[in-house]
Formats: C-alpha cells, sequence, structure tokens
C-alpha cells in the first residue's frame, strides 16, 4: 500500500505542475509570457484550440479534476479512482505525444510551457508503468 500512496503523491505533483502552468497559460497575457517566438507560435497556432476553446483552458480542468481526484485516492484509496487516474495518464500521454509531435515536426517551434506539461504527463506514463503490479510477478 505504501508503494501506491508515494505513486499516488508523485502523479499529484506532476498534475499540479500542470494545473498551474495551464492556469498561467490560460489568464496571463501571452505577449508579456512568451519571451521567445516558438512560444508565441505553439500558442498561436491553429492546434492551440479545440471547438474555439484554448487547449490550456482544458487543461486547467482536467489537471484540477485529476488532482482533486488523485488527493482522495491518497486519502481513501479506491479501484475506481485508481482505473480512472490510470486510464487519464495513458490518454494524457497520448495527447502529449501528439503536441510534441505538432512543435517539433509540424510547427517546428516549442514552448517551454507546454514542454513541462507534456513532459510531466510522460513522467506520469513512465512511473504508472514502472509501478503496474500487472507487470509484476
Amino acid at each position: 500500500m505504501q508503494e501506491k500512496i508515494n505513486k499516488y503523491k508523485i502523479f499529484l505533483v506532476f498534475f499540479v505542475i500542470g494545473l498551474i502552468i495551464s492556469l498561467i497559460l490560460t489568464f496571463a497575457n501571452q505577449n508579456q509570457l512568451c519571451s521567445n517566438s516558438g512560444c508565441n507560435a505553439v500558442l498561436s497556432s491553429k492546434y492551440s484550440s479545440l471547438l474555439g476553446v484554448k487547449n490550456n483552458f482544458y487543461g486547467a480542468i482536467i489537471f484540477a479534476v485529476l488532482s482533486i481526484i488523485t488527493f482522495i485516492q491518497i486519502k481513501k484509496p479506491g479501484k475506481d479512482k485508481e482505473n480512472l487516474i490510470k486510464y487519464s495518464i495513458i490518454a494524457g500521454s497520448l495527447i502529449s505525444l501528439y503536441f510534441l509531435y505538432l512543435q517539433q515536426f509540424v510547427l517546428k517551434a516549442y514552448c517551454p510551457y507546454c514542454l513541462i506539461v507534456n513532459i510531466s504527463n510522460l513522467i506520469n506514463l513512465i512511473i504508472l508503468i514502472l509501478t503496474c503490479q500487472t507487470w509484476k510477478k
């Protein structure tokens, strides 16, 4: 049980990092926030929103919900919450890989804030894989 609690504490840290960065990107002035052209290129691209809503706003909502669920999981573990967190990390990692692909091969520009969120998601995936009970004998 201690392993799961530690794992979820790490997940929570990275979810909170994603939440903070998503909130900063949602509410800060982009011109003041981004000191390089790559950041502006990424945040102004046609890929920066879905259905007219900026991706960072979606991120803020998703990371807030995942932070709350993970905090509750730490306090009162349950299989449903565990599965929700697990599948959210997998889905978030796939989305992060897509955004990394876009930055590298389509936009040829990088947003440092976006990179931190994307790498955080991938770190959570690595931790999930390394601690998954299914892999252990």
